[in-house]
């Protein structure tokens, strides 16, 4: 975009607060907040700096979403962040995102919390106090019977499940309320999260009285709880604050330390005076004319996501973005520069962990891992399993590690054909994933390493995937025999106290954990011959098939076996002998 353009786009924009996106090559570019959205864009027509004259050419269009406050202009740009990695902006990588709300686009909406919401729903937030949010919803769909199954359980549905059972549904599903009816109770969640705190608090408090009248206290109580969080939820924007007076102290410590493109950012928390924790973080920072102030104001926004906001926040200069620091102090946080003392010592601490190399306790996994390797530090992680019952059931599992730790916002599973064969399997699982990441409709950034669960064969199989599509990370194989490492260049017999592989056996552990709990419910659900015999139910077919492992397992098992199983009587197991 050039500047002309950039104005006259700017003269459609609405003078309210909210966030603006800079699109182009078919991604976001920037991600922005404003006060003033058509000021903040038109400002854009004479660039500040070299890299934001950079990005604007590389624009295509402006897209924007306008919010009530800033501070929810503030939220929703961390979590665009987040969510798309614009090249232009500062990054914390693999971190939380703050829920929002959704009530989706259909005859029967579902309420559910969120933190990618779908294009065609209704979305509220965010709001950075899930518990409290969690709160609301379970309250609104106990007062309203909004349902919060997928649409796929919903269609399928020939009587009410549990949730109408226990009063949190009013069972759309087999038309015990119609359209219209349910139409007005989603219209009443909708007046909420805009503000009427009567459409839910009055109902709520009603019910509280009546619970006391009966002299049910308890459940009184927990009627009281949930008014006083619905009560404060529009009062507090749906926010988290500091701990309540007389609490202790707590006190989050920042240093940054910026190299070129990369920083990171060392957390000291200090409680009652003491320091009781340390972590480092790393961000995407690309140059700008503050890069220090610039990461501190990324940093706060987007580490915060689901965090329990601290007393205080000493940092060693100002974040860039000042709407940050008000946010912050608008929720209790005191936000301080310390000159001297034993606080200016602290930030000095925390600068010397930040510009320092992580090394705990000289066990730097990642690191360790890259060298063996000789690709450079693995940060980002993924592992593959697949799991069947002979060639039954048959699915993979895709699960990810950051810095040695899972990051379970970043598991999948997949559903595969079925078959007995180890290796088309896990070329098909790989193959899937490749896809997705070459059509760019995985939104998950791409991965320093995958490790696949096997040997040789299962590594040649990722690789021949890999080359179909054309994707290219590294990739290597671990077997649980003899931990043998295997790549494309060879095989590696490392020391069983590896630092590297066990990093390795961390990863593929998970995957088969996250594969075999994946087929065990699969399997569970998939209708059987067991389903055609009076007297079993659902519950009784999975302790037959978790107890003999398969329909021929309960087929072969004796009448004595049978009656061990929980559900199983004389009568039911006389009729599965003569039934299998």
């Amino acid at each position: 975009m050039d500047a002309d353009a950039v104005r006259a786009r700017a003269g459609d924009l609405p003078n309210e607060p909210g966030v603006y996106q800079f699109l182009g090559g078919g991604g976001v570019l920037y991600v922005g907040k404003a006060v003033d959205i058509r000021d903040r864009v038109r400002s854009y027509a004479d660039p500040r700096s070299e890299r934001v004259r950079r990005m604007v050419e590389r624009a295509e269009e402006v897209d924007i979403a306008v919010t009530d406050t800033e501070t929810q202009a503030l939220l929703l740009e961390a979590n665009l962040i987040k969510r798309h990695q614009p090249r232009y902006n500062v990054r914390l990588k693999d971190d939380k995102s703050y829920p929002l709300v959704q009530l989706t686009d259909h005859a029967f909406p579902r309420i559910e919390i969120t933190r990618d919401p779908e294009d065609s729903a209704t979305a509220f937030g965010p709001f950075t106090d899930k518990g409290r949010v969690e709160t609301v919803v379970k309250a609104l769909r106990e007062t309203y019977g909004l349902r919060g199954c997928s649409d796929h359980k919903f269609a399928n549905r020939d009587r009410p499940c549990l949730d109408y059972d226990i009063g949190q549904c009013s069972a759309p599903c087999v038309e015990y309320v119609d359209e219209e009816g349910y139409a007005g109770d989603a219209e009443s969640a909708v007046r909420f999260f805009e503000g009427e705190t009567g459409v839910l608090a009055d109902p709520l408090r009603r019910a509280m009285e009546e619970a006391a009248e009966a002299e049910n206290f308890e459940r009184a109580a927990n009627l009281r709880d949930r008014l006083e969080a619905v009560e404060a939820f529009h009062g507090g924007g749906g926010e988290a604050v500091a701990g309540p007076g007389g609490a202790r102290r707590t006190v989050d410590v920042l240093g940054v330390a910026v190299e070129g493109e990369r920083a990171t950012v060392a957390r000291l928390r200090s409680e009652d005076g003491q320091l009781v924790d340390r972590e480092r973080r790393t961000l995407d920072a690309p140059e700008r004319d503050e890069p220090v102030a610039g990461v501190l104001g990324a940093f706060l926004a987007q580490y915060y996501a689901e965090r329990e906001l601290p007393d205080a926040v000493f940092l060693q200069e100002r974040p860039a973005d000042r709407e940050v620091e008000r946010w912050l102090e608008s929720e209790g946080v005191e936000v301080r520069v310390p000159g001297a003392g034993r606080e200016a010592t602290l930030v000095d601490l925390a600068l010397k962990n930040a510009r320092s190399p992580d090394r705990a306790a000289g066990r730097d996994e990642a690191g360790a891992l890259g060298d063996a390797l000789g690709i450079g530090r693995v940060e980002r992680i993924e592992g593959f399993d697949v799991s069947h019952a002979q060639g039954r059931a048959v699915v993979g599992s895709n699960v990810t590690f950051v810095d040695g730790s899972p990051e379970k916002s970043g598991y999948r599973r997949k559903k595969l054909p079925e078959r007995n064969d180890d290796y088309a399997n896990m070329r098909a699982l790989i193959r899937w994933r490749a896809e997705r990441a070459v059509d760019g409709s995985d939104d998950r950034p791409e991965p320093d390493l995958l490790v696949v669960d096997g040997g040789g064969g299962q590594l040649r199989a990722a690789r021949d995937a890999l080359a179909e599509t054309g994707w290219n990370p590294p990739v290597v194989a671990l077997a649980k025999a003899e931990e043998l490492v295997v790549t494309p260049d060879g095989t590696h017999d490392w020391e069983s106290d590896a630092p590297q592989l066990h990093l390795l056996q961390r990863v593929r552990d998970e995957a088969h954990r996250f594969a075999v709990q994946y087929h065990q419910s699969l399997r569970d659900d998939v209708s059987t011959v067991l389903d055609e015999v009076p007297g079993v139910g659902p519950q009784t077919r999975r302790r037959l098939l978790r107890r003999f492992g398969s329909v021929d397992g309960v087929r072969a098992a004796g009448r004595e076996d049978l009656l061990d199983v929980e559900g199983v009587g004389p009568t039911t197991a006389d009729r599965l002998q003569r039934r299998l």
